[in-house]
């Protein structure tokens, strides 16, 4: 463990660079310590020897190496409380209570990515003690409907539907009718098999336009059961000045079409959790901060992607105030 000074000395060296992306000097930090250079310039050399700090090519400064990251989110950072512009640009969202969960999530995401300039991903999965309780159509024009699936958690899933020909009320009503009376009561992982083996065939023996109908509900529940992932904020990285080296960059991107990839930063511990460079299997140059949820059977990951050199103590403050309000949904 490093003694008050040098506790103090890397959290300044730190946050000075997380802020100006700029190696930090002795002589910057002297009047701060209220210390002479000499007694700065030994507790830097102790902290690199450490190697919580490191030179870079292009100054006499030093900049916080991944292990001063880790000490300093271990040892040192508190959550920083959020400004009054941070928390009134969530409100809004907090209390708009007809959002449904999913919509909270993306969104109150999305205004996060554009606060911090951090890329987010979103990983949803259904809890699979959702069971169905209602299935409903409304239609839209004369060839769409919107066909809506409802479950006892209050998750609600809706896909927009196009049919060739003006739609027959009577043959979506016989359809509904069909699926509520065969489905309802059935958890939600087993729907896919009931729709395709026992409520297609009898769908296609009534309902002359039951392609396309069957086809837009198996679309709905396969939602419900599948792993899914939304991100907001992709290009964000560019704007960071250690991103730009093109090569580096078109790897981060590429990798950022890699649903699989994408796929496996799904947080499986509680908590809000951070990984540092190579503790994060997306890449040795970035941090991935993530959170579970897990509400009213809805369950998930939010993970926010940016450089090294991020507001860890801001950051954390805005997840923690996002998933504290997911209850209310």
């Amino acid at each position: 463990m490093l003694n008050s000074r040098q506790t103090q000395l890397l959290k300044l060296i730190v946050e000075d660079y997380i802020k100006d992306a700029k190696p930090v000097s002795s002589n910057a930090l002297c009047n701060i310590l209220k210390c002479s250079s000499a007694t700065v310039r030994n507790e830097m050399a102790f902290l690199e020897e450490n190697e919580l700090i490191e030179k870079t090519h292009i100054s006499s400064g030093r900049v916080p190496s991944e292990k001063g990251y880790r000490y300093y989110v271990d040892h040192i950072m508190v959550p920083k409380e959020l400004s009054g512009d941070d928390v009134l640009k969530l409100q809004a969202l907090v209390h708009n209570h007809s959002l449904m969960l999913d919509d909270y999530i993306e969104k109150s995401v999305q205004i996060v990515s554009e606060m911090t300039s951090l890329t987010a991903v979103i990983l949803g999965k259904s809890s699979k003690e959702n069971i169905v309780t209602k299935v409903e159509v409304v239609p839209v024009s004369e060839n769409s409907l919107v066909a809506i699936v409802i479950t006892d958690k209050g998750h609600v899933e809706h896909r927009n539907v196009v049919l060739e020909g003006k739609i027959d009320i009577n043959e979506i009503k016989k359809t509904v009718e069909i699926i509520n009376k065969m489905i309802v009561g059935t958890p939600i992982d087993e729907v896919s098999s009931v729709l395709e083996f026992e409520v297609k065939p009898v769908i296609g023996k009534y309902v002359k336009q039951s392609e396309a109908l069957y086809n837009a509900f198996y679309s709905a529940f396969s939602d419900f059961s599948n792993q899914s992932f939304s991100m907001a904020g992709q290009s964000n990285l560019l704007k960071q000045p250690e991103f730009d080296d093109s090569d580096k960059i078109r790897e981060i991107i590429s990798k950022f079409e890699d649903k699989e990839l994408i796929n496996n930063v799904k947080e499986s511990d509680s908590g809000i959790n951070i990984y540092i460079g190579s503790e994060n299997d997306l890449s040795d140059d970035v941090t991935i901060i993530k959170t579970k949820y897990n509400v009213n059977g809805r369950e998930g990951t939010i993970a926010l992607i940016g450089p090294k050199r991020m507001q860890y103590d801001r950051v954390v403050s805005l997840l923690d105030y996002i998933t504290k309000n997911m209850s209310d949904r």
